[in-house]
């Protein structure tokens, strides 16, 4: 527990310096805070794994590696009712529709 504490603070200080994540350091940080999450919301591992149909390993691997598929990790994080959170990633900065116009086949020359 130490180490994922202590591996959230250098990930903090990290990123206050701008100096990109690996894949595993995000995947390590959203264990930490769904662990926190967990933990808030009074939930113990096998309570989460009821509710959220998760197997109790799944969530376990997850707490400590940050492995989890993501059908089992949106699962997880609606029962901790943030499924919200997630609306942001991926989302296009600019308006798809002028993006597309772009593309499509009646603009190409």
């Amino acid at each position: 527990m130490h180490f994922l504490v202590y591996l959230a603070n250098i990930l903090a200080i990290m990123a206050k310096f701008g100096i990109d994540k690996k894949p595993q350091d995000i995947l390590e940080d959203l264990a930490l805070k769904h662990k926190t999450l967990r933990k808030q919301a009074g939930l113990t591992q096998g309570q989460l794994a009821q509710r959220s149909g998760v197997s109790l390993g799944s969530i376990k691997r997850f707490e400590l590696s940050g492995q989890i598929s993501l059908e089992s990790l949106l699962k997880l994080i609606q029962v901790l009712n943030r499924i919200g959170d997630f609306e942001l990633i991926l989302k296009p900065i600019e308006n798809l529709k002028e993006i597309d116009k772009l593309f499509s086949d009646k603009t190409r020359a």
